[in-house]
């Protein structure tokens, strides 16, 4: 098994969000926070082909992303800057690059199937909506009743999987791990000054594996390596941040044969694992 760099992007702007779609698309959310801007990309997930690029909203800086749904994104703005509260829902279709419809006086809760589930802030308490996906249109108004909200977002996430992702795990000296898995981060930790943990992703016959090490000025340096575990081999080593004085973890996921890769918080670098 090899794996080869397929494609790379950057716009010399902090990654701030990765979005795999469920049509093989890769949402990419940057934010300038000096110029309080924020900008949305779409690409290629397989190719890197660019679909769309630096998409704004009319609020530049103060707007996220929910969910993305069958080429859908469901973006929400905020109640007010610098609050974490979310209200207002904005679907755009990825495809025609246009906004199907809003409503700012719900708040986005879950999607299931062609269905949201949303709410309205009432002087005291929420009361809950159904809307259409596609159109925005109500389908049912479910009043305050928060028992029969928490069933239905029950039922939405038991049909979601998430079988074809690997996200980076932290060790700690009491994990079950295979003896060669143990013995290489031994290794490390008796070869290097390592602050903080090391994060560590099992993927067929390789092992991926980031830590921070600590530099002569007390700064740190973020490494990622891999290992055919099988040949006992050395197939990357890249240094994710050169140099910094904070932690920075979940640089790295994989998502069937393809390997996510965060670098100096700017590049993504995407991997293919080939048998």
């Amino acid at each position: 098994m090899a794996i080869e760099q397929i494609y790379s992007f950057s716009n010399n702007r902090q990654i701030w969000r990765l979005l795999p779609t469920n049509t093989g698309k890769l949402i990419i959310e940057e934010r300038d926070t000096e110029k309080r801007e924020v900008f949305f990309n779409c690409l290629e997930i397989s190719s890197g082909k660019r679909i769309f690029s630096d998409f704004q909203l009319d609020e530049k800086f103060w707007v996220g992303i929910e969910t993305v749904n069958n080429d859908i994104i469901y973006f929400h703005k905020f109640i007010k800057p610098d609050m974490p509260g979310h209200q207002g829902i904005i679907a755009f279709d990825i495809n025609s690059e246009k906004i199907l419809w809003e409503n700012p006086e719900y708040s986005f809760l879950f999607i299931d199937g062609n269905e949201i589930c949303c709410y309205k802030s009432l002087f005291e308490g929420r009361s809950f909506f159904i809307l259409d996906c596609n159109t925005g249109e109500l389908i049912k108004t479910l009043g305050n009743e928060v028992s029969e909200i928490n069933n239905l977002r029950e039922q939405a996430l038991n049909k979601q999987s998430f079988e074809e992702y690997i996200f980076p795990q932290t060790f700690y000296s009491e994990n079950i791990l295979p003896e060669k898995v143990s013995k290489i981060f031994n290794e490390i930790k008796s070869e290097k000054v390592i602050a903080g943990n090391i994060e560590y992703a099992l993927f067929k016959d390789f092992l991926f594996f980031n830590y921070h090490e600590v530099l002569n000025n007390g700064s740190l340096r973020n490494i990622l390596k891999g290992i055919n575990l099988t040949e006992n081999k050395s197939v990357m080593e890249e240094i994710l941040i050169d140099e910094t004085r904070a932690f920075v973890p979940d640089s790295f996921f994989f998502r069937e044969n393809l390997m996510f890769l965060l670098k100096e918080k700017i590049w993504l670098v995407v991997y293919k694992l080939k048998s």
